[in-house]
């Protein structure tokens, strides 16, 4: 029979994936992922490592599976906290749950699963995989888990078809209370756990206090933009914005410089300066920062609260306006550079000037909006029929057909 190893969290999840693979007559084994050490960054003691390992040790042995216990401390460090920190020192927000289920949970954590003979892994995400052949060739897809409130297929869109063949799903068609009634009934001790949220297998972390551990505290100055203000460069956009508009409201012909050019201007976020507002009050560092953020700012006595339009890590700025509908936190585009592109079945790829009709998300559980996808080359686009909020830098936009998810890119 196959065998399966499957990681367990010590949540409810990832207990009843161990739990339908048994039924399903799989040789089980349960290893639990040791990620972190430093519990000082932690609040409130949220999902410390050695409850969870507790936990998911309890369920292996109501199960009666094998149990182990892996330390991949190491390359968690090297491949998400210092990306991290890399990210957020320039000005940009990372999203390192989607960076921790391609390098760790599906290739550190893999290959030590390969070196039990596991044929394949399984985890507790709520999506589902799909099957297709092509001249013999058999492709893998992933779909959106059935439960539309817990889909998790944003997580994994930058996961390979390698890995993606190697992956199971166990829960991805079932709700979460159908999860949690299969744990009760089998009597597993996290049935009515709560949900871990924050950082993937860090629990949920003070950012400002795990940023400085390396990003040291620097006083800078928050300066509000007024809800009228015009960029200098706004005649310009215009014109732009009324070529693509043209431009999508024809027949999509192939892509000429001046339209590529148009994408590349209003995939831009504003850029603004010191003199184009006012200072209100002080921060200890833009890169804790990101845009669209609210809490944090601590400045009061405003008829709307303060949202982070910019943050600018050279000059220390950070950039707010007035009110969730500051025109400065909305734009139709964005741009992701072509290297950073992932598609899950790459025959899917659409060719250099092509566009594409589609939907996409630029954060997880953010409903799909109507979108193109745009390859001019070196770089694509992905060109929004509604103004999104809060494209931010260093995050991921994912493009999806139906359920599947197609793929995704790293934003510009």
């Amino acid at each position: 029979m196959p065998r399966v190893v499957v990681g367990l969290s010590g949540g409810v999840d990832s207990s009843v994936a161990a739990l339908l693979l048994i039924e399903q007559g799989y040789d089980v084994i349960g290893l639990f992922m040791k990620n972190w050490h430093d519990e000082s960054v932690v609040l409130n003691n949220d999902c410390p490592w050695e409850e969870d390992s507790k936990d998911a040790l309890m369920v292996a042995e109501k199960l009666g599976i094998p149990f182990q216990t892996i330390d991949l401390s190491k390359e968690y460090k090297e491949r998400i906290v210092d990306y991290m920190f890399a990210e957020y020192e320039i000005g940009r927000t990372p999203n390192p749950d989607i960076l921790c289920n391609r390098e760790i949970k599906f290739d550190v954590f893999l290959k030590a699963a390969e070196k039990l003979g596991a044929d394949f892994v399984a985890t507790g995400h709520y999506c589902q995989k799909g099957e297709s052949e092509i001249d013999a060739v058999k492709s893998y897809q992933l779909l959106a888990g059935a439960d539309k409130n817990k889909d998790q297929s944003y997580f994994l869109c930058q996961i390979t078809q390698q890995q993606l063949a190697k992956a199971l799903f166990p829960i991805g068609h079932l709700q979460k209370h159908e999860v949690r009634e299969l744990a009760a009934k089998a009597d597993l001790i996290t049935a009515e756990k709560k949900d871990s949220q924050g950082l993937c297998f860090v629990g949920k972390i003070s950012l400002p206090d795990f940023l400085q551990q390396q990003l040291k505290p620097k006083e800078g100055e928050i300066i509000e933009i007024p809800l009228g203000f015009t960029p200098k460069n706004n005649e310009e956009l215009r014109e732009a914005q009324a070529r693509i508009n043209d431009y999508i409201n024809s027949d999509l012909l192939k892509l000429t410089n001046s339209i590529i050019g148009d994408l590349a201007l209003l995939s831009e976020p504003i850029h603004y300066y010191i003199t184009d507002g006012i200072s209100v009050g002080k921060h200890n560092g833009a890169h804790y920062f990101t845009i669209g953020q609210r809490k944090g700012l601590q400045v009061g006595g405003k008829p709307e609260p303060l949202f982070v339009l910019e943050t600018d890590t050279k000059t220390n700025l950070i950039y707010t306006g007035q009110g969730d509908d500051h025109s400065g936190l909305y734009r139709h585009c964005l741009k992701m550079n072509t290297s950073d592109i992932n598609w899950i079945e790459s025959y899917k790829a659409i060719p250099e000037n092509t566009v594409l009709s589609l939907k996409a998300r630029v954060r997880y559980r953010q409903p799909l909006q109507d979108a193109l996808l745009i390859n001019t080359g070196n770089a694509h686009y992905v060109w929004f029929y509604k103004e999104q909020r809060g494209i931010t830098s260093g995050q991921f936009a994912a493009w999806y057909k139906d359920e599947e998810l197609l793929g995704s890119g790293v934003i510009c």
